[in-house]
């Protein structure tokens, strides 16, 4: 049967259906176009796809059905609980379902995330998307089928989403952490702001209205979305922020806030000067690092490490030839796995790659790149030991220790705190008192390390030595 005449099959019952009241079935999408999108909560361009499908359900929202369907990477993912902590960071409002079983893909013979699957007002498939290729295309089909649609008397059973959600407080899945003497600096991403408190955990200021948005200017009327990493120096907190694809600049001593560069859209830039900040596109920046007068910065969008010069402004691709993978080489030769969070020091960038579950290290003068420990996108684990035997599952952080050659890795699939000893050594698993939540953001200082607990929505103090781990009760 040709594609653009197949039914759309029924969902298998071994779904599971993360914020419904009752199980969705085909008919209740008839009369509508639907778009079927098999993603995978970890991936960013899976979560770039679905904010696609935010904008085209503005558009569309009286013909037009969304469903997202979450089929797992990592062992972790299987469980339903966490997918739907992933997936509640970004407040999705239609269907979300999970196939830790790869059920459905295999019915729609699905080979990558994400895929869009366009079905029509009569239920039948006409065309698929695969990647997170540009909206306009996706809308382009969509409004078509939104076209085509023929009038019906249909009278299916409403879908009703499932009420409830995270808990009301005073952080929302924080990430970037940044500590500067007495000061910690919090991504409090949930809540769209960044904040300044004392270590005890007081709120001193906040940077950004909470709202959603792409506003510069004062510290209460500039607005972030979804800022995920920070990095500190002097007087000035750098800041990824990854929903308006953009790196911003938070000046200290005014609290005024400034573009560094990025469109607010996606985008893989051409080196050189940035004379206009608001003309360069890049994709879903997320690791920020300082080291020798130059800002380092991951973007996931497009697996590479990027390198911007604070005195000439000049921005330039360090390595990652846009492939999802893990390899080495020099430059653009070498591939990254979603690379989310960097640490550097002198001409050295270590990198978190996470779908990798890999940690990288990347020669910032040569531009060549080596791998620690990972092996590739589908080989993760828990085991300590040499590096080339250890084993991660999505990394999401990692930190230097200012005090000892050693490399503290948020093991955020595994629910741990790993340590690499730098120069060859191995790693090890840091023993905490309790478990930990999805962490995904750290920052060291000597003799402790601050952990963003992130599924918890609290911040962490780890005594080094005592082994003390403190909950920072910011803003509470």
């Amino acid at each position: 049967m040709p594609m653009d005449a197949q039914v759309a099959p029924e969902f298998p019952d071994s779904i599971e259906w993360l914020n419904l009241s009752e199980p969705l079935r085909m008919a209740q999408l008839r009369g509508r176009v639907c778009v079927l999108a098999f993603i995978n909560a970890g991936s960013a361009w899976s979560m770039q796809r679905l904010h696609d499908l935010v904008t085209l359900l503005g558009r569309h929202r009286e013909r037009l059905n969304v469903v997202a369907v979450h089929v797992p990477r990592f062992e972790h993912e299987r469980d339903p609980r966490r997918v739907l902590k992933t997936l509640r960071r970004h407040d999705f409002q239609f269907p979300l379902g999970h196939d830790p079983n790869w059920t459905l893909w295999q019915h729609y013979d699905v080979q990558a995330w994400p895929t869009v699957v366009l079905i029509d007002g009569d239920g039948k498939v006409c065309g698929r998307l695969v990647g997170d290729g540009p909206l306009r295309d996706l809308d382009a089909q969509v409004a078509d089928l939104v076209r085509a649609l023929v009038p019906q008397s249909l009278n299916p059973q409403p879908i009703e989403l499932r009420r409830g959600g995270e808990p009301a407080l005073p952080l929302r899945f924080p990430v970037g952490l940044a500590v500067s003497g007495n000061y910690l600096y919090v991504a409090d991403t949930g809540h769209n702001r960044v904040l300044e408190c004392d270590q005890a955990g007081r709120i001193l200021r906040q940077f950004g209205s909470g709202g959603v948005g792409f506003i510069d200017g004062p510290m209460e009327l500039a607005a972030f979305n979804r800022p995920s990493r920070l990095a500190v120096e002097r007087d000035l907190l750098y800041v990824s922020d990854t929903g308006n694809h953009a790196v911003r600049r938070i000046q200290l001593r005014s609290g005024d806030i400034d573009t560094l560069f990025g469109a607010g859209r996606p985008g893989t830039p051409a080196d050189g000067a940035v004379a206009d900040p608001r003309a360069v596109t890049i994709d879903t920046p997320t690791g920020l690092a300082l080291a020798a007068g130059r800002l380092f910065l991951a973007t996931s969008g497009d697996n590479r490490i990027w390198s911007f010069g604070l005195g000439d402004h000049t921005l330039r691709c360090l390595a990652g030839s846009g492939r999802l993978e893990v390899a080495d080489g020099t430059g653009s030769e070498a591939s990254f796995a979603q690379p989310v969070a960097l640490a550097a020091v002198q001409q050295m960038v270590y990198v978190c790659d996470s779908a990798g579950s890999a940690i990288r290290a990347v020669n910032a003068r040569t531009g060549v790149v080596q791998t620690l420990v990972g092996r590739n996108p589908w080989e993760f684990g828990a085991e300590d030991g040499a590096r080339s035997a250890a084993l991660l599952q999505q990394p999401l952080a990692l930190a230097l220790d200012p005090e000892s050659p050693r490399l503290w890795i948020a093991d955020s699939g595994n629910n741990r705190l790993r340590v690499l000893r730098l120069g060859g050594g191995e790693v090890s698993t840091f023993e905490l008192p309790r478990p930990l939540h999805g962490p995904a953001g750290m920052a060291m200082a000597p003799g402790v390390a601050w952990i963003a607990d992130t599924d918890a929505h609290a911040v962490l103090r780890l005594d080094l030595v005592s082994g003390d781990l403190h909950h920072i009760p910011i803003g509470e």
